[in-house]
């Protein structure tokens, strides 16, 4: 015969007081309750081996205590490391992240933010400029849902962002090619680039108005496949718009008998942690990447609990980190 089911209703005769005060409790609202009352409640549901329904407790509190994450390529390092970020403040806050990696597949970014909805989370955390801002009103700002959307895309004034400064970080970058006296000089990023990389472009180009682009899928693969459009150039430097296509740089110069940075010097972005692990190790503008997930995190949970608050957008600054992928032209 299977067994019985424990309930909050058992809990309550176990320890001898009322149902709602049980549910209380269990939910993290004790203050309200002596130390005595706190204790026996506690000791029952240990007693009693009771497990809250997670259903049943969603319908009565209107929360699940879960946020979606949406990222579009968690195997780039840079959104594993920002999702560490946001999952250590929602794990301290007691919230369930609940990742969807949407492998660069609009209509899959577009389907998870759907199921998301139905799946009643109470928040979420937008890591992709791939989503169209209609998508995002009719699915996310008409149901009053509370989201962020963050590094890739701005808000513009319809939610709370986290961003980076991708123009310093894009000028940092061109003005650290200029003080090695490089005159000619390319850009490897994709063709459909990102807000995000189109400011770093536009930070680059306040230096270098004239630029060679180099068009890649923005991965280590694309960086590779780049490197043969880069020889046919007289360029000598290579500014990468993330690590990811600069370690595919490497590469594919490699393959080609050019050395870094004797022959082409080069400069990432993100700053992941590979780039101490290459040789020469990589110069790159560095974003905070974790502060920026935890930032992100505390922003949303901040929203959650104040649906009317004012809208917040903070930019978070980045910085260069030479190491030995750069030289000084003769």
């Amino acid at each position: 015969m299977k067994n019985k089911k424990i309930t909050i209703k058992d809990v309550a005769k176990q320890s001898g007081v009322s149902i709602a005060t049980v549910s209380q409790i269990l939910n993290g609202n004790d203050q309200k309750f002596s130390p005595k009352t706190v204790e026996k409640v506690l000791a029952a549901k240990v007693a009693l081996n009771y497990e809250p329904d997670y259903f049943a407790r969603r319908m009565i509190m209107k929360k699940s205590k879960t946020i979606g994450v949406l990222v579009p390529d968690i195997t780039n390092p840079f959104f594993s490391t920002l999702v560490r970020g946001i999952e250590g403040i929602l794990y301290r806050e007691n919230f369930v992240t609940m990742l969807c990696n949407a492998d660069l597949d609009t209509k899959k970014e577009i389907d998870y933010l759907e199921e998301l909805s139905r799946r009643g989370v109470d928040g979420y955390i937008i890591a992709s400029s791939a989503i169209s801002n209609q998508a995002i009103n009719e699915t996310l700002r008409k149901k009053n849902f509370p989201y962020i959307v963050l590094d890739q895309k701005k808000a513009e004034g319809f939610s709370d962002a986290v961003l980076t400064d991708d123009f310093s970080g894009g000028k940092m970058a061109a003005e650290h090619f200029k003080q090695l006296n490089h005159k000619k000089v390319a850009v490897v990023l994709p063709k459909d680039a990102t807000e995000n990389i189109q400011t770093r472009l536009i930070g680059f180009q306040t230096i270098y108005p004239e630029v060679e682009l180099i068009y890649a899928e923005l991965s280590k693969t694309g960086g590779r496949q780049a490197a043969s459009a880069i020889v046919k150039t007289d360029v000598t430097a290579i500014f990468a718009i993330n690590d990811e296509l600069a370690f595919g740089l490497y590469l594919g110069l490699a393959d080609m008998g050019k050395k870094i940075p004797q022959d082409y010097s080069v400069i990432g972005y993100d700053n992941i942690d590979m780039c101490e692990y290459v040789t020469p190790q990589l110069t790159t503008i560095a974003q905070p990447i974790y502060e920026l997930g935890q930032i992100t995190a505390g922003l949303l949970l901040e929203r959650v609990a104040q649906p009317e608050k004012d809208w917040e957008e903070k930019t978070l600054p980045v910085q260069l980190i030479q190491r030995f992928s750069t030289a000084h032209l003769k």
